[in-house]
């Protein structure tokens, strides 16, 4: 695990390649449980024997629970201990080429991405890439934007 303890040395390390996470795996109590948190029941995701018969031959998991996962991927990777606050500001983009079956096996590729001065600190944009263990294309790439106050 990386630590940055300045904001010079987080903007030192932008375009660089920060660390991959630990593998994670996607089973049906964790589609369940994300289905109940965010009142999506779709049947892709939580019916196993409809799902079963469908497209995927399983059910898949919530393109957004996966997206849920970045900051856990990310303390696995690396941690901040900069004097300041740091605030999640959104995403610049997000997409999720391949459906990801229950049962996988998921882990997060990051690259510091640009960083911005801002009058209160800098704005760094964390790209994850998330593998699908087996497979050739990711489960989501996303650009993360953080704030990071001085």
């Amino acid at each position: 695990m990386r630590t940055f303890t300045t904001l010079e040395d987080v903007a030192a390390a932008a375009g660089s390649e920060i660390g991959t996470s630990e593998w994670i795996e996607i089973d049906q109590a964790r589609i369940d449980a994300f289905a109940d948190a965010t009142l999506d029941h779709q049947w892709i995701h939580v019916d196993v024997e409809r799902a079963g018969e469908g497209p995927f031959g399983s059910t898949i998991a919530h393109g957004f629970l996966t997206l849920s996962l970045l900051p856990h991927f990310s303390s696995q990777v690396f941690g901040f201990e900069t004097p300041g606050a740091r605030l999640n500001y959104g995403l610049e983009k997000v997409r999720f080429p391949t459906p990801v079956p229950v049962g996988s096996r998921l882990r997060s590729h990051v690259r510091f991405g640009e960083v911005r001065d801002l009058p209160t600190g800098k704005q760094l944009i964390i790209e994850h890439t998330v593998e699908i263990e087996g497979h050739d294309k990711p489960a989501c790439v996303a650009a993360h934007v953080v704030l990071l106050l001085a």
